[in-house]
């Protein structure tokens, strides 16, 4: 059925139930009534007695049903409720969470007082589910993924029942929707996908390993339909790759984050041999990345948003762009990858000092200063009083196997840090910064780090940073960063952070943007979500 015909079919149902519910279920105000009533509310306070939050708000409600009581407001919370099971596929949810079918079943056969407090219950358990899944994510990230450092933002079940106990049905079950531009894409973006796949795909995959402008044949001829599949192309008879191809290529590459240059090489061929199953795969897990995301008290007016399989960093006001570099993120190393998370950056500092984490002073310079004291001679060694040790004494300690020290690297031009950190203190040690390897930027794949963020444009960053609390910025910084002092600079309004991992994302204008999953993050994600009862609906009318 489609979702016109499913709606019809709950609607039927429904007034069917209405009726029942309207002449069976007393009233809470009728006389003689009192064993019915009893019951309803025994079965409905035995059943929320392992939720706090959901017998609060029943509590406060001398038990009366929200659900299945016989007035116009029970039934079209009903009526809203099945309404919205009927999208849960739209949204990329589990819908044999739900079984509106089941459901539908209970209510025809609840005919007493405590057949109908359990499916009372049984309504609002299942809204809450639905609720949970549909605005703040259907997995506990972390639980999946251990570098995912957020939990999925939770509503208060009795704040959720108590507004569509008190507003109209129809318009709470909107508001649960992520309200974010790109949540609104991404759908769109899977339902386009879907409808393409139900219509034969992109057709056949390219047999050619690279393909350039002048090139001819059966070869090419594959490469262009495809290209026409993906909406990069206009429909041709051409057997040539010309202009158009090449411009279309062009495009294809730089959504995709290749080197843009007209050729099908391997990497571009590899991208545009993708499935499109594939890629709605990525664009369901990024649909429930956007749902972790969709915070009570929103991102920030101004926040800084690094996707770390983008390579970049933005700062965003508004839900506009105002600035965005390339960046360098962790290795891919199980103890090196860039953990998501969000913070709030308060602090920048120009001249920064590198202190070197533990592991690496264990790993690397304590074998390296046992063996020669003065090994690693461009590092300071400190106590904890920021007061130089000297090599003497660290390499005692070093040979003893205690060693209370820590090391760092003085600002200046070779510093690991560059010219600038910015600050989110977190139990990560996370944090953004500038970098003397400039030469890493200029790779397609960028992941080289130890865990932090380096920044392509650090200086631009800081300008757009301060330039809400400095009247001139760039002469501000400049000044600071000439004199070589380590200083530090608090933020007058401190920015959300978002770390974020999307290898599908989108932008306000043009095609959908995938990435490589480059720390196979998103494949254990969807291995969870089909776990969970997500399914690809593609092949479905």
């Amino acid at each position: 059925m489609n979702k016109r015909e499913t709606r019809a079919v709950f609607q039927a149902a429904l007034a069917a139930g209405a009726l029942w519910l309207g002449t069976a279920l007393p009233t809470f105000a009728e006389d003689g009534l009192t064993l019915k009533v009893t019951a309803f509310k025994q079965a409905v306070a035995e059943n929320v007695a392992d939720d706090d939050s959901i017998a609060a708000f029943y509590r406060a409600r001398d038990f009366a049903p929200i659900w299945t009581g016989a007035g116009e407001g029970d039934r079209a919370r009903r009526l809203a409720l099945m309404e919205a099971f009927s999208l849960a596929d739209d949204h990329g949810l589990p819908a044999g969470r739900y079984d509106p079918d089941r459901l539908l079943r209970r209510m025809s056969q609840a005919t007493d007082g405590r057949s109908r407090g359990m499916l009372e219950i049984e309504l609002t358990r299942t809204f809450i589910q639905f609720a949970n899944d549909l605005q703040s994510g259907i997995l506990e990230p972390g639980n999946v993924v251990d570098g995912i450092k957020r939990e999925a933002p939770r509503r208060d079940p009795e704040m959720l029942l108590t507004r569509l106990s008190r507003e109209d049905p129809t318009a709470v079950f909107l508001s649960l929707v992520p309200n974010s531009p790109e949540y609104t894409r991404l759908m769109r973006a899977k339902l386009r996908l879907e409808h393409k796949i139900r219509n034969g795909g992109w057709g056949q995959t390219v047999p050619a390993g690279s393909l350039r402008p002048g090139n001819s044949g059966n070869a090419v001829v594959a490469l262009r339909n495809r290209l026409t599949a993906m909406g990069y192309l206009s429909p041709s008879l051409s057997m040539t790759y010309d202009a158009e191809m090449e411009a279309a290529v062009r495009e294809f590459q730089e959504d995709h984050a290749i080197e843009v240059d007209g050729i099908a090489g391997g990497s571009t061929m590899r991208a545009i041999n993708v499935s499109p199953e594939e890629r709605l795969q990525s664009i369901m897990v990024s649909m429930e990345r956007e749902r972790w995301l969709n915070l009570p008290e929103g991102r920030g007016k101004r926040h800084i948003l690094v996707n770390l399989t983008d390579f970049h960093a933005q700062i965003i006001d508004d839900d506009k762009l105002t600035f965005e570099t390339r960046s360098v993120i962790g290795a891919q190393g199980h103890d090196r990858r860039t953990p998501e998370f969000s913070d709030v950056m308060e602090l920048l500092v120009i001249n920064p000092y590198w202190f070197i984490p533990q592991s690496i002073i264990r790993g690397e310079y304590l074998p390296a200063i046992r063996a020669n004291p003065y090994a690693a001679g461009h590092l300071e060694i400190v106590d904890y009083r920021g007061r130089q040790v000297s090599r003497e004494t660290a390499s005692a300690y070093a040979n003893s196997g205690n060693f209370p020290f820590t090391m760092r690297q003085p600002p200046g031009p070779s510093n690991a840090l560059g010219s600038v950190k910015f600050l989110f203190p977190n139990k990560y040690n996370i944090y953004l910064h500038d970098t003397p390897s400039q030469h890493l930027f200029r790779r397609e794949v960028r992941t080289f780090s130890h865990g932090c963020i380096r920044l392509d444009d650090p200086h631009e960053f800081a300008y757009e940073i301060l330039s809400r609390q400095v009247d001139d910025p760039v002469s501000y910084f400049k000044r600071i960063h000439a004199s070589g002092e380590n200083t530090r600079i608090p933020l007058e309004t401190p920015i959300p952070v978002h770390l974020i991992y999307r290898t599908a994302f989108t932008k306000a204008k043009g095609q959908m943007n995938y990435r490589n999953d480059v720390y196979g993050r998103d494949a254990m994600l969807w291995r969870a979500l089909t776990n969970e009862g997500v399914a690809l609906r593609a092949g479905r009318s």
